[in-house]
């Protein structure tokens, strides 16, 4: 796990003329909760760890022209206490306050979270339901994706975080007749990885009693964080009753095909599962829609 040059920039620019001069042979730690544990498996070789913690570029949580932009190095425990995380995205707080101890929860990062590219990640699955977007700094200059794409495989993303430092993440504030909720289940409430997570991201009209739109990320049940979108389709233009929630429910099942693993159980109580949380993730974000 021994690295040579721990180095601590004082500017995003400083931080990526670093990476730039050892040539992939330096990493990006801010947290460290995944990237320690990898270095000491041997999973990921460094020589060098350049440490952006206290680089004011990524830090804060902002409501910018009804965009919320989250610095890539906001805690999630500063995620999950957030007043304006959970008036505005409420999947994104619950998702938070439930990853691993208080003690990770302080330390951990939303942007180490999103780099390490878990398709059950209890932060980027409510964020693939509020589409949101990244930015990304490199050498060259700034770019965004969409959230939803940066993942590629388990522990695969396209952010190369030996060449370039995830900076923010953003997406559309939500407001009136619009809500969203975060359903996660464990064998036990700490430091266990979750059997599933689901996160729903609702807007209503008429009155409330109408899905307009419906958004459902499911973890893990594919190899990437996923979206559930024949339910989706589904509930678009639908009434806000059981039995419209039921019927999607059964096509997100079918469109999920959990494997059996022996940590997470058989595939037909996690697709069982499937139907009965992101139920409960579209009921609450209803709640939420409503004022109630």
């Amino acid at each position: 796990m021994k690295w040579e040059e721990y180095l601590v920039p004082t500017s995003l620019e400083e931080a990526l003329a670093m990476l730039k001069e050892r040539r992939g042979q330096a990493r990006v730690i801010a947290g460290g909760t995944d990237l320690i544990i990898q270095l000491k498996k041997k999973e990921v070789i460094a020589k060098c760890l350049v440490d952006v913690t206290n680089l004011d570029e990524l830090r804060g949580i902002e409501l910018e022209d009804g965009f919320i932009r989250i610095g890539a190095c906001v805690t999630h425990q500063e995620l999950a206490s957030s007043s304006l995380i959970r008036e505005r995205a409420a999947a994104l707080a619950g998702g938070a306050s439930q990853v691993g101890s208080p003690q990770i929860r302080h330390m951990g990062t939303v942007g180490g979270n999103i780099v390490n590219a878990q398709p059950a990640a209890d932060t980027v699955v409510p964020l693939v339901a509020l589409e949101a977007e990244v930015e990304v700094a490199t050498a060259t200059g700034t770019r965004r994706e969409p959230l939803g794409g940066l993942c590629v495989g388990p522990g695969q993303c396209t952010v190369d975080a030996t060449a370039e430092i995830l900076t923010a993440v953003r997406f559309r504030a939500l407001g009136p007749d619009q809500g969203s909720a975060f359903e996660r289940l464990a064998k036990r409430k700490a430091l266990a990885l979750p059997i599933l997570n689901t996160a729903a991201v609702v807007i209503l009209n008429n009155g409330g009693d109408t899905f307009q739109e419906v958004r459902l990320a499911v973890g893990p049940v594919a190899p990437t964080p996923f979206r559930a979108r024949k339910a989706e389709e589904a509930l678009r233009g639908a009434a806000v009753e059981v039995q419209a929630i039921a019927a999607a429910m059964e096509l997100a099942a079918q469109e999920a095909q959990p494997r059996s693993n022996p940590v997470r159980g058989s595939q037909e109580y996690r697709q069982e599962m499937v139907k009965v949380l992101l139920r409960r993730s579209i009921e609450r974000a209803v709640q939420v829609a409503r004022g109630s």
